[in-house]
């Protein structure tokens, strides 16, 4: 560390003091070293399905940083992988209230409010995200997915065609789509 300071003093002027210099320049770099190192941790936790223990180490970032909008969105998605749909989406609101406009928090609020059967929510959610960027595959698709379970399965294979036709090779809007069709010409049959 001291061979550190001493090659990064060079770059600044004598008359700034080395505390200075340490809580200026050298803290941040150590705490974000710290913080990928824990991303590091929380991944390896999730790549092992051990979904508990990866909460603790977006805990430990947080604490260091609480307005880290990935570790609000990944704690938010391992919440909802764990069943907590409710800690999920307060996650996921701590990051929009940090960045209002991020895709990844309000389409993961909507498939959280989707597991939680509030349809009419998540498309509020996806809606907004669409508004922000109205060629997100993701959105479209989610959207269509609680369009279905609403019973509006025309309008969900229209979001369904809008996804795939944004991104070919996107399974769960495919699957979706043919499944929705496939529905529809049973229920029409009927």
């Amino acid at each position: 560390m001291s061979k550190l300071i001493s090659v990064l003093k060079e770059e600044i002027h004598s008359d700034i003091s080395e505390d200075h210099y340490i809580i200026d320049k050298i803290l941040p770099f150590v705490l974000n070293s710290n913080i990928d190192e824990l991303f590091s941790q929380a991944n390896d936790c999730i790549d092992d399905e051990n979904f508990s223990e990866s909460l603790i180490f977006y805990d430990l970032i947080l604490k260091e940083d609480s307005k880290n909008i990935h570790a609000l969105i990944d704690k938010g998605t391992t919440l909802q992988n764990l069943g907590r749909i409710k800690l999920a989406i307060r996650s996921y609101d701590k990051a929009l209230d940090i960045s209002p406009d991020n895709i990844d928090a309000l389409v993961n609020k909507g498939s959280a409010f989707h597991l939680d059967k509030k349809y009419s929510d998540a498309i509020s959610c996806y809606d907004r995200a669409l508004q922000i960027d109205k060629k997100c595959p993701m959105a479209l698709a989610y959207k269509g997915l609680s369009l279905a379970e609403l019973g509006q399965l025309k309008e969900a294979i229209a979001y369904f065609k809008n996804a795939l036709s944004i991104d070919k090779h996107y399974d769960l809007a495919q699957f979706s789509k043919d499944t929705a069709q496939e529905l529809l010409k049973s229920l029409q049959g009927k």
